[in-house]
């Protein structure tokens, strides 16, 4: 992807930023991620607050995939001109929204909060699993 120029870009700063960490779709990995957004994001020099937006979106969003995935989740982070783009597929499928084994008052919340979060979140089901799509404004 090229970059159009524009008058930030010509100060020095980047107006695009992509990366990509696939992981087994296994609670185990959910801190990975984590990590893995915030050492990025540092990087990226996203501002503190929208960083702890982003990392706790992360956080919910790998934690679905890895409870619902079967294989393997993917969390793609992008940077562009001030949005951050957090998505994360999984080889899941169709989420249950109901589960009378699973007690309300310790599973379900983290949806509530990836949409508090974000300004925008989207679902799809693809034909290899699902994904979730959430943007999050990032002050300059």
């Amino acid at each position: 992807m090229t970059d159009s120029p524009r008058p930030s870009s010509l100060l020095g700063q980047p107006r695009h930023h992509e990366a990509l960490l696939t992981l087994p779709a296994q609670e185990e990995h959910v801190p990975a991620a984590r990590h893995f957004a915030a050492d990025l994001l540092g990087t990226w020099s996203v501002p503190a607050i929208e960083r702890d937006s982003a990392v706790l979106i992360v956080d919910e969003l790998a934690a679905n995939a890895a409870q619902y995935g079967r294989e393997r989740m993917t969390l793609r982070l992008v940077l562009d001109d001030g949005t951050l783009h957090i998505v994360v597929t999984d080889s899941g499928t169709a989420v249950q929204r109901h589960r009378p084994d699973i007690a309300s008052d310790e599973h379900g919340r983290g949806t509530g909060i990836v949409q508090y979060l974000a300004q925008s979140t989207e679902v799809h089901q693809t034909r290899s699993g699902r994904e979730v799509h959430a943007c999050l404004r990032c002050s300059p």
